[in-house]
């Protein structure tokens, strides 16, 4: 089966978050929401500050990566990947896979850009909002 357009999108995004290269921002629109959902710091962020938390967050991390687990289209402009994180944190060591990290983000698409990208520490929470039921374990 073919992805559509939308899930090849954001699967050719993940193809580079999954090597760690987080420098790529073609596919964003420039004038992009993000919502943390939930996790220490919630909140909704533009374009500007989204890119400045993420380098801020990034340089705390050796080898921080996100591992995708599955992509599921919800609508004709809702994506839910359903990731687990990697890395070491600098300072203390923290191992990101010891901590078996399950989280989700839904990327909303539009004309080919990402418009809104809702990002979730725990899966669960994800699940919850979005009205669905996790497939097998995915949870």
């Amino acid at each position: 089966m073919t992805d559509s357009p939308n899930v090849a999108l954001v699967r050719s995004i993940l193809a580079s978050w999954e090597r760690g290269d987080f420098g790529r921002a073609d596919w964003a629109h420039p004038e992009i929401e993000h919502v943390i959902a939930d996790g220490l710091e919630p909140g909704r962020y533009d374009s500007a500050a989204m890119a400045q938390g993420y380098r801020n967050y990034l340089s705390a991390w050796e080898d921080y990566r996100w591992e995708v687990d599955e992509f599921r289209e919800l609508d004709d402009e809702r994506v839910l990947v359903l990731f687990r994180r990697g890395g070491q944190a600098k300072a203390s060591g923290l191992d990101l896979e010891q901590m078996r990290t399950q989280s989700a983000s839904v990327f909303h698409v539009r004309d080919g850009k990402v418009v809104r990208l809702v990002v979730y520490w725990d899966r669960d929470h994800a699940f919850a909002d979005l009205g669905l039921a996790p497939k097998d374990g995915a949870s």
